[in-house]
């Protein structure tokens, strides 16, 4: 019977309490529900965004690819208007411009070459010290240069020579040259102005220390390094035989003038391993052929011959030169002259070598036979850079029985003179 009652108070309660549960349970459904549709409402929303947001980015990307394709095709256009080329490769186009075209610039070299010292000079005739002695620094020569090439064949040069007159005491300044350039081949370069003359350069090349001295036959005023008319040069046989001939004034590069009658200057040469041997010759009036001036009694000639070998740390050579009537155009008497040059060097380590070198001149061996000029010099080369150089020098000149004109001045006496010069010559090139 206790059981009986138990169950049915069980069921009663159950009956009670079950719709309030139910109810409750409805509730928390419809609210995960609600819960459920704001979420997917927040990610529908957010999906149409993330697609606006796509498709904006995928018009720029094409937009971006159109503008750029057509900036590619302006350019490729613009470089076919130029002159250039379109190369597809790989399936790949791209546009290849025109090489630059040449400026006027392009083809034009400025240069410079300066000769210095810093020296002591003892300058004596018959026993009486000369105005300039002591010591100084002095610019000897200043060249600056314009070379300007017009095409394959035609090309020109200017250069001016700036050095210090003792004369007037002031910079006087030249132009040395000054021609047009007309190359034919390897063996036919003409140029028409003032151009470098066939021996000089040439000579001054093979010795190698001009910033010390002129060779002999300009140290000595019988040959200049450039003038006034038409040059002619060429190379044969690859290089080995050389040739120059020049049609000039005749008075040298500072003094242009139209003369009676032309000079004639010519060289010949060979190099070989080494090996260079040179001959040259002058023939005129040196400029002194003009209306109106002192009549020319004689033709001036000058011989000359060179003999040197550079390499394997070597430079040694010998030049030598016979002149006519060079300084008796106009004198009714006719003199004869000669000289001789021995120079030497070694490199005997990179950059460094040592030097030498004695000329020996007889100037007037008809008129006085007894004048005589002896030079010498030996000195240490320091080049730190090929267009560099330091040299430590000592020079001796000594004239007797009379006087000769030098590129050191007068030199001599009635009895005789000496001059001697220490110090540091140098140059430089650029």
């Amino acid at each position: 019977m206790k059981k009986i009652l138990a169950a049915s108070s069980a069921l009663t309660l159950a009956l009670l309490t079950g719709p309030a549960f139910a109810a409750e349970s409805n509730a928390d459904l419809s609210n995960q529900i609600r819960v459920l549709q704001d979420q997917l409402r927040t990610m529908q929303q957010q999906l149409e965004a993330l697609k606006t947001a796509n498709a904006a980015t995928q018009d720029a990307v094409v937009k971006a690819a159109e503008q750029k394709e057509t900036e590619d095709r302006t350019a490729r256009q613009k470089v076919l208007e130029q002159g250039g080329k379109l190369v597809t490769q790989n399936g790949k186009t791209e546009a290849i411009p025109a090489p630059r075209k040449k400026e006027w610039w392009d083809d034009t070299v400025l240069s410079g070459r300066a000769y210095y010292d810093v020296t002591n000079i003892n300058h004596k005739s018959n026993g009486v010290s000369q105005s300039d002695n002591g010591t100084s620094f002095d610019i000897k020569r200043l060249y600056l240069g314009i070379d300007h090439k017009f095409d394959d064949m035609f090309s020109a040069n200017i250069t001016t020579d700036f050095l210090y007159d003792a004369g007037s005491g002031a910079t006087q300044i030249y132009l040395k040259k000054a021609y047009i350039q007309a190359k034919f081949s390897d063996y036919a370069i003409a140029r028409l102005g003032s151009a470098d003359l066939p021996w000089v350069p040439f000579a001054e090349g093979i010795y190698g220390f001009r910033q010390v001295e002129l060779e002999i036959a300009d140290r000595t005023k019988y040959a200049t390094s450039a003038d006034w008319g038409a040059h002619l040069t060429g190379k044969f046989a690859n290089g080995i035989v050389e040739y120059a001939i020049a049609a000039v004034d005749g008075a040298g590069y500072k003094h242009p003038f139209r003369s009676k009658s032309i000079d004639l200057e010519g060289r010949v040469s060979a190099t070989y391993e080494g090996m260079t041997a040179a001959l040259g010759g002058y023939t005129g009036k040196l400029g002194k052929n003009v209306e109106g001036s002192a009549p020319t009694n004689h033709t001036a000639t000058r011989y000359n011959a060179l003999l040197a070998y550079v390499g394997h740390g070597f430079h040694v050579g010998a030049e030598y030169f016979t002149a006519s009537d060079w300084n008796n155009v106009t004198t009714p008497a006719s003199e004869k002259s000669n000289g001789t040059s021995l120079f030497a060097a070694y490199e005997f380590m990179p950059q460094w070598s040592v030097l030498s070198r004695y000329d020996w001149v007889k100037p007037k061996r008809t008129t006085t036979p007894t004048l005589k000029d002896n030079y010498f010099n030996v000195g240490i080369n320091y080049a730190p850079a090929k267009i560099v150089d330091f040299t430590l020098m000592y020079k001796r000149e000594k004239a007797v029985n009379g006087t000769i004109s030098t590129a050191n001045g007068t030199i001599g006496g009635s009895v005789d003179g000496t001059y001697d010069e220490f110090g540091l010559w140098g140059q430089f090139r650029f």
